[in-house]
């Protein structure tokens, strides 16, 4: 239902409408477009500001099943805790694809959080073993609570490790775990205690270097890099991307932006030809997921356009539907 004047939804507005479930079959639905071709979206255009303490980003993408149209704005601004604000804000735009009129302005800083943890959900339902049932989250931020909710709708999880730089930030996550989680949530002193023997590994750091080993990582793990999302940041050591099955969300986008490829392949450790797959080609059949039991495999996340609008869609529509959200008139 469209409506007669644009809407501006708050992001109360968009928590209420969008469940994580709901995300997780959005967001693999969207990305099996892109990677049947169903999806135009350029490379997101990135300035970096100031001294390169932050940066900010223009995201724009169109699908053409079921028809969407928007452009996300996003500013990554890591200094923003000594201000009390989330690192990363952003503001989706969302137009009419049949005749470009505005149909709504919401607040881009949920989605942004909710729709990257429901693609790692989405790769691990895939790409996990059936039976995984120790998750280590390395990192104590937004991303950090986020994949712990989300990991926990596609795998029934028994233990939740965390490790973060900042013990307090660790702490105050471990209290407000989401009321579905059941596991036994445990902080670790260090990124080796964590990953030791884990199941699932979510990388949700904001370093620029790496925080995992290759020898720390059991057979079998599936690994969903998040945190980097910069050609000159990184968050795996070469040899944990060199010697296991590599997935990306767009092999353009990986092979521009993402550190974790783009630095071993300068360093000559492998080459274009190591990603397996786009993880939309698994979700629609057309790429093998896991082998065996004992692979490990990894998914190269940097978060795309067409999530944040398949995303903002659901949320319109869901909101169009309650009455929620204020008209407004340019």
């Amino acid at each position: 239902m469209v409506r007669a004047m644009p809407v501006l939804l708050s992001e109360a507005d968009v928590r209420v409408v969008l469940t994580m479930p709901d995300l997780i079959e959005a967001m693999e639905r969207a990305l099996d477009e892109f990677s049947l071709g169903g999806v135009r979206q350029p490379l997101r255009t990135i300035v970096d500001v100031g001294d390169g303490h932050g940066f900010y980003g223009v995201m724009p993408a169109y699908i053409a099943q079921p028809p969407a149209l928007g452009t996300k704005l996003v500013s990554v601004f890591h200094s923003n805790a000594e201000h009390g604000l989330p690192s990363h804000l952003a503001t989706i735009v969302l137009v009419d694809p049949e005749t470009g009129a505005l149909l709504a302005v919401m607040d881009g800083r949920y989605i942004t959080e909710a729709r990257t943890a429901a693609v790692s959900a989405a790769s691990a339902r895939h790409l996990a073993r059936p039976d995984a049932r120790i998750l280590a989250v390395l990192g104590s931020g937004v991303q950090a609570r986020s994949h712990i909710e989300a990991m926990a709708h596609v795998r029934d999880l028994e233990e939740v490790r965390i490790w973060g730089r900042h013990p307090d930030r660790v702490q105050a996550l471990m209290k407000d775990m989401p009321a579905h989680v059941s596991a036994n949530v445990v902080a670790c002193a260090s990124a080796r205690e964590a990953v030791a023997g884990a199941d699932i590994i979510a990388l949700v750091t904001a370093s620029r270097e790496p925080v995992v080993e290759r020898a720390w990582i059991r057979g079998g793990a599936h690994i969903c890099a998040v945190g980097a999302c910069r050609p000159d940041q990184r968050e795996m050591a070469s040899d944990v991307v060199r010697d296991e099955r590599l997935f990306v969300d767009s092999r353009a986008g990986a092979l521009a932006e993402a550190g974790d490829i783009v630095i071993p392949i300068a360093e000559g450790a492998f080459d274009e030809s190591h990603i397996v797959a786009e993880l939309g080609d698994v979700f629609g059949g057309r790429a093998e997921a896991r082998r065996n039991a004992d692979e490990i495999t990894i998914f190269k996340s940097l978060g795309m356009a067409v999530e944040d609008v398949a995303a903002a869609r659901l949320a319109y529509e869901r909101a169009s539907e309650r009455g929620l959200g204020r008209g407004f008139v340019l």
